[in-house]
């Protein structure tokens, strides 16, 4: 075992996956064995990880495994995804090289560059292969006008589809929506609504015109379906509708 502190250096390895994923990572300080690529090896003070698609830096990572599969990180994390164009920040993570799964824990902060998504939990666990992102705790996506918040979501990037449960809700500038279950097309801007549904959509007729006058009025409500879903109606104060059936039902924005 060796220890070589306060030293700044940069190691370059080639390990034997098939695709010869190459690894160059620094710190200040390295605890481990000298030459050894499964035993266990940490990077204390300003310690970066480097592969072909991803980018780690923190105050401590640790590499363990067969070729240095598994690498942990503590403290300050920051990280990219240079395929999925996908950059977080979280308290510690966890990342298997070779199933490319990333556990993400402690105010976890998601951005997807390329479709404008950002997106804060305790935990989320995101698969590199599928571009799929498990959300648990505090969650809070934000995507042009929306803003969800619920306990548990599933983002889809690929499919551009975010799947919300645990007392979820999206806001649309003043409209609201509240469901069992809630999922959102981020294209389309389409909402489906699934068991104890309820709405507030708020007209934007302009001040001083009267009911009448249909061309300033907004008419966004969630359709009719096999469930008997209550259709919203203007007032003159805005639409409200409830449901207490498990049906679902589908706004389109």
């Amino acid at each position: 075992m060796w220890k070589k502190p306060f030293v700044f250096f940069v190691l370059l390895l080639a390990c034997s996956f098939a695709f010869s994923e190459k690894i160059t990572f620094s710190s200040d300080s390295m605890f481990g064995k000298s030459g050894s690529k499964s035993d266990e090896t940490k990077l204390f003070g300003n310690a970066c990880v480097k592969t072909e698609t991803m980018e780690i830096s923190a105050d401590e990572i640790t590499l363990s495994g067969d070729n240095f599969r598994f690498i942990e990180a503590v403290g300050n994390v920051r990280g990219k995804n240079y395929e999925s164009k996908m950059d977080f920040t979280c308290g510690t993570m966890k990342y298997d090289r070779t199933t490319k799964v990333a556990n993400l824990e402690d105010s976890v902060h998601l951005i997807d560059i390329k479709n404008k998504v950002t997106a804060d939990a305790q935990m989320i666990e995101y698969d590199q292969e599928t571009d799929i992102a498990i959300m648990q705790m505090n969650v809070n996506l934000k995507q042009k006008n929306n803003v969800c918040t619920c306990s548990y979501a599933v983002y889809k990037k690929k499919a551009q589809r975010l799947e919300m449960s645990g007392n979820p809700k999206i806001v649309q500038d003043d409209d609201t929506f509240r469901a069992q279950e809630i999922t959102l097309n981020l294209e389309t801007q389409e909402i489906t609504l699934d068991g104890r549904v309820q709405g507030a959509v708020t007209d934007t007729k302009s001040e001083g015109k009267g009911a009448s006058d249909s061309s300033k009025e907004k008419t966004s409500k969630p359709a009719q379906n096999d469930g008997g879903k209550k259709e919203q109606t203007p007032n003159d104060g805005g639409i409200d509708g409830e449901k207490s059936s498990g049906e679902g039902a589908e706004k389109k924005s």
